[in-house]
């Protein structure tokens, strides 16, 4: 059964422009080994102080390069333990309940009572002040549960973007397990967004996630109200966004990488990223990315729903396939051959994607300035 969200034109917008700018970032990851591994421990470091882990980035970086670090051993542990299962995530089936359950005994080792076991017991979820924000489903219940939200993960057409950040929500709605949810919920996102694109799995939006925690935790409980994902999704659209753009507005072509102890604080919830005081004020290439974001907005707002999607779909091939045509939609989309073409000439009308050919010859790719 599908997850309850709402697709809404803010998250296509997000999609849109992470889609954009994701690929100016794969050079300088390919060029730059270092920046992989200063990010995946900016990754650990982020996650583990969401669930109150004490330790530095420098100390991460100190016990992952072998070096003694005066701490609490549990926080040691969790610190090792993470480095290992994140150094799995491009090897994990992001469909897979063996893998996820293999990632919490990792995750867990040593730590937690049925380490990559389903809990046994109730639990619930806490703020970072001590309040209850939601219990867990019922043990009981839980192997069906994660079962039916696994097999909707590997079946729906849903983008990957949005999927991941269901898949994260559903996990901390459940609460598989009787510790280590929250860092399972972060995890298996990225490991969902690494098959989209290897880049996600060095990208640390853990850290964004970690700068506005509270904030983390008001959207989890606002989604938990309304018994529906969609605030949380847009929330973590909105982190991936910002980390991306992050990297991009230091230079991607320099050997810099993004240093959370030197910048601003992202405010999500009034959407905007303060990197650094050059940042202030937008260069010419950030206005033109803000108009060409109203333009696209502008043009989906007058689409169907089933149109949106259908775009969102195409777009996110177009993204690695210089076109697509009627019969690629119809297997990506699984829709007949009529409401394809339906779909494609509203697309086409909106100016959203351009036509040639004749035909079952014609084919169809994303205007240039898209």
């Amino acid at each position: 059964m599908k997850p309850p969200f709402i697709l809404t034109n803010t998250m296509l917008n997000q999609i849109v422009l992470i889609s954009q700018q994701i690929g100016r970032l794969e050079l300088a990851y390919e060029r730059q080994l270092h920046l992989r591994k200063d990010n995946r421990l900016r990754s650990i470091q982020s996650s583990l102080a969401i669930e109150n882990n004490s330790l530095t980035l420098t100390q991460v970086t100190d016990i992952i390069n072998g070096k003694r670090v005066l701490g609490n051993p549990k926080e040691i542990q969790e610190v090792k333990n993470a480095y290992d299962a994140y150094e799995q995530i491009l090897k994990f089936d992001p469909y897979s309940i063996n893998d996820f359950l293999r990632a919490h005994g990792m995750m867990t080792k040593g730590l937690a009572d049925y380490s990559g076991k389903w809990r046994q017991s109730d639990i619930g979820i806490y703020d970072s002040s001590g309040n209850l924000i939601h219990m867990g489903a019922r043990p009981q219940f839980v192997p069906k549960l994660m079962t039916d939200l696994f097999n909707w993960a590997k079946t729906d057409d849903t983008p990957i973007l949005i999927k991941s950040a269901v898949m994260h929500y559903e996990i901390e709605v459940i609460h598989p397990f009787s510790d280590g949810n929250g860092r399972m919920g972060r995890l298996w996102q990225t490991v969902l967004l690494s098959i989209q694109n290897p880049v996600f799995a060095w990208l640390p939006v853990e850290t964004i996630v970690y700068e506005n925690q509270a904030e983390y935790y008001r959207v989890l409980g606002l989604a938990d109200k309304a018994n529906n994902a969609t605030v949380f999704i847009e929330f973590m659209l909105d982190a991936i966004l910002n980390m991306v753009n992050a990297y991009i507005n230091e230079g991607t072509d320099k050997d810099v990488s993004y240093n959370p102890d030197n910048a601003k604080t992202t405010d999500l919830s009034d959407k905007s990223v303060e990197m650094s005081d050059k940042n202030d004020v937008l260069s010419d290439k950030d206005r033109k990315m803000d108009d060409k974001v109203d333009i696209v907005s502008d043009k989906l707002s007058k689409l169907t729903d089933n149109e949106k999607q259908a775009y969102l779909l195409i777009s996110e091939f177009l993204q690695t396939n210089s076109s697509i045509s009627n019969s690629d939609a119809q297997i990506l989309i699984n829709k007949s051959a009529s409401t394809i073409r339906r779909y494609l000439n509203a697309l086409v009308q909106q100016d959203l994607l351009i036509a040639s050919g004749e035909r079952k010859a014609r084919k169809y790719r994303l205007p240039d300035q898209f």
